[in-house]
């Protein structure tokens, strides 16, 4: 029932932006944090930047300055704003909601990704 979509991935030449974004659906809750993983062919998944309800953010050192992510939690939704792109970013990003339950547990939703492919 929960859903994530994102949307904004496409190819760009390095040095270029391109600005992500994530629209949930479905959910009777609010999640505690929202987020932006992604993951290249043969690498494990990785948290590139998320955020809090009150805005605390963390990112990652490798797009730490070049990328920023925003919150809308009236609208259910997070982006992520990409700058100066290398060639490095290249992979599928994951939009991520997550909660916390009673007896220490984290429910997890996942987005079905998008491309982001940097290459001149």
């Amino acid at each position: 029932q929960v859903q994530l979509v994102e949307s904004g991935g496409d190819l760009v030449q390095p040095g270029g932006s391109l600005r992500l974004s994530c629209v949930a659906s479905g959910n009777s809750f609010t999640f505690d944090v929202m987020g932006w993983y992604r993951q290249s062919p043969g690498k494990e998944r990785e948290l590139v930047a998320s955020t809090t309800l009150r805005g605390r953010t963390n990112y990652a050192d490798s797009v730490r300055y070049r990328f920023t992510i925003s919150r809308d939690n009236a609208m259910n939704t997070v982006n992520l704003q990409m700058n100066s792109l290398k060639s490095e970013d290249t992979a599928v990003y994951y939009c991520n909601g997550a909660v916390y339950l009673p007896g220490a547990r984290r429910a997890d939703y996942w987005g079905q990704g998008t491309q982001v492919t940097v290459s001149s």
